[in-house]
């Protein structure tokens, strides 16, 4: 009996010690949805990658996919100086857009620091150009009222302590364990796990209020890396602890840690449905490109059209998501002109249509969208929007509508749409619930147009 006892205590005591493992730090439903709160009424905002890779101009990757050296990849930190750098232009331009927050790179995996740390001289401002550039870009952003985040990456191939891995420049071409420990025979995970602890403390003590931490990322697979590599529990129980009000992604390989991750993330693709966990729906970001690569790329030819961004927008709103769209800078500091052009043309769509996208979310279940629409919705104001990617010939019916709806009109320019009456047999056919509306012949001059619904 008593060895019974012994032992059902020792269990209890070792699931309490393994829940209190499991739990970064206390917060409540409630304290979350209220941090979140800003951030999923944004709805949109703007990725910056930015680094040494700009100079290359093939993708951010390119050290590693052309297994570049430390000295063969020097070249370009020896001559690193964008001097057409404005970040006043870029922010105006992110708020033209129509963005909320922004999210750069303060170090991405060549290692480089586009801040001023005391921990490495492999950093911006040993480079010709010589000022903090995270500094400025803060500075700039916060001027034109957009909230700003951080993008670090745990990965780092210029650190002489970061163990080969499979990413790695110097991967080996024999995939084997020994080869791999013969390569890190003299590294040391353990002080390169101190290094991203330092630098991460610096970004989150040296600019003040941040409303962001995008870390990136971990691959728990064989010849990778995983949450013990990075010391994520630690290191995220000292991120909440310096920024308590900070929002922090999904990379560090804590999805089962309470208060390890605040939003989940949906890299370069649509989401069928939003995203759920143990039946629960979850916060989440779709990151995007507006091409293929991140990091500037002269000769990429993969771009997206306004079409598709913006249905990208607003297909991840109908599911209750954000977008960060990306844009990859020159090596002399300036957006290139594709780059321009897409933003400008999602600007002017947000300019008349944004009130569909900020703060809107799944409709509720008793709307049915019509075909080729996407419905979003404001529960505030409680007013449903209907997006016509596909603009209908003259009529379109509303199932189910009748009893909720007071008035209707284009979003754009806030004229009213007529509700057709029966009339023989020009009226379409249609069950007892159902309303028709009658929109003009001619699309208006907008890429997808909006029809704004006030609901009872």
């Amino acid at each position: 009996m008593k060895r019974t006892v012994f032992i059902f205590l020792l269990s209890l005591i070792m699931t309490q010690n393994t829940f209190s493992q499991k739990k970064i730090w206390d917060e409540s439903e409630t304290g979350k949805e209220e941090r979140l709160e800003w951030w999923t009424d944004a709805r949109f905002g703007m990725f910056i990658h930015w680094g040494l890779y700009a100079q290359a101009a093939r993708h951010e990757w390119v050290k590693s996919t052309e297994h570049l050296t430390n000295e063969e990849y020097d070249k370009y930190f020896e001559i690193f100086n964008p001097d057409l750098f404005n970040p006043y232009e870029w922010a105006k331009k992110a708020k033209a857009a129509g963005m909320k927050y922004a999210v750069i790179t303060s170090k991405h995996h060549e290692g480089f620091c586009m801040f001023d740390s005391e921990y490495t001289d492999y950093k911006v401002t040993n480079t010709p150009y010589g000022k903090d550039i995270i500094k400025e870009w803060v500075d700039a952003f916060r001027a034109e009222g957009l909230r700003i985040g951080f993008y670090y990456s745990l990965l780092d191939w210029h650190h002489p302590d970061y163990t080969i891995d499979v990413s790695h420049p110097q991967t080996p071409e024999k995939q084997t364990k020994e080869e791999y420990a013969k390569l890190n025979k003299n590294r040391d995970m353990a002080v390169y796990r101190e290094y991203l602890k330092n630098q991460v403390r610096e970004i989150l003590s040296n600019y003040g209020k941040i409303d962001i931490l995008w870390l990136d990322y971990s691959f728990p697979m064989e010849f990778g890396k995983d949450r013990d590599d990075w010391g994520s529990v630690e290191l995220l129980k000292m991120v909440r602890e310096l920024q308590p009000g900070i929002i922090v992604n999904d990379r560090l390989d804590l999805k089962e840690y309470e208060g390890g991750w605040d939003f989940t993330g949906a890299e370069q693709y649509k989401v069928q449905k939003w995203p759920e966990i143990d039946g629960k729906k979850v916060p989440w970001e779709t990151c995007q490109t507006l091409a293929d690569s991140w990091g500037y790329y002269r000769d990429e030819y993969t771009w997206k059209d306004n079409r598709q961004l913006l249905g990208l927008l607003i297909e991840s709103v109908s599911k209750g998501g954000n977008v960060l769209l990306n844009v990859g800078p020159t090596a002399r500091g300036y957006i290139d002109y594709r780059a321009n052009s897409a933003l400008d043309k999602v600007g002017e769509w947000m300019k008349y249509n944004s009130r569909s996208i900020y703060g809107c979310t799944e409709a509720p279940e008793d709307f049915d969208a019509p075909a080729n629409t996407v419905l979003t919705y404001n529960p505030e104001t409680k007013r449903l929007y209907i997006h016509l990617i596909d603009y209908p010939t003259r009529h379109l019916v509303l199932h189910g509508y009748k009893d909720k709806l007071k008035y209707v009109q284009f979003l754009h320019d806030a004229s009213e749409i007529s509700i057709l009456e029966p009339s023989g047999h020009f009226q379409p056919k249609t069950e007892q619930n159902d309303i028709t509306l009658l929109l003009p012949v001619v699309k208006p001059n907008v890429e997808i147009p909006v029809i704004e619904v006030f609901l009872k």
